[in-house]
């Protein structure tokens, strides 16, 4: 019934949106239906107010009850999209990734330096210096101990 009567308000706003009072010939008419067009603006501005404000007691009051008031929605916050459409990847900008080197966090618990067999290098190789690997393992031993009791 809500609906029916939502739909027949906005028809009847549309009708008051089309009246003209200055296509009205008979002057005392006109000043009749201006008078009564802005009564019907002060009532319908004045119901809206009293339903706003009837619908807050009745959150109001269901609070005090314990329970749930209707939810407020706001509106989301547009960061200047303008209403503009568009594709997920062409809204997010991407960000540059870069991955930072691990080695400097590693910690180091000995230093051993590789040689390689001068008898297996070709006669004409330079030495250029170090290149720095680190090689990162666990190691898992046994502490098996035997303890003698006395009895």
């Amino acid at each position: 019934m809500t609906q029916k009567l939502m739909k027949s308000d906005f028809s009847e706003l549309d009708l008051l949106q089309t009246i003209e009072p200055k296509e009205i010939a008979d002057e005392s008419m006109r000043q009749t239906v201006e008078v009564l067009l802005n009564l019907i603006e002060q009532l319908q501005s004045k119901v809206k107010g009293l339903e706003s404000e009837n619908q807050w007691l009745r959150d109001e009051n269901n609070r005090l009850k314990g329970e749930q008031g209707q939810p407020e929605i706001k509106a989301k916050n547009k960061k200047g999209f303008d209403n503009k459409h568009s594709s997920e990847s062409e809204r997010k900008t991407p960000k540059q990734h870069s991955k930072g080197s691990k080695n400097q966090t590693i910690k180091i618990d000995r230093e051993q330096i590789l040689e390689y067999p001068q008898d297996k290098l070709p006669e004409d190789a330079q030495f250029k210096g170090y290149e720095e690997v680190i090689f990162q393992d666990i190691i898992l031993e046994t502490d098996n101990v035997l303890f003698p009791k006395e009895k």
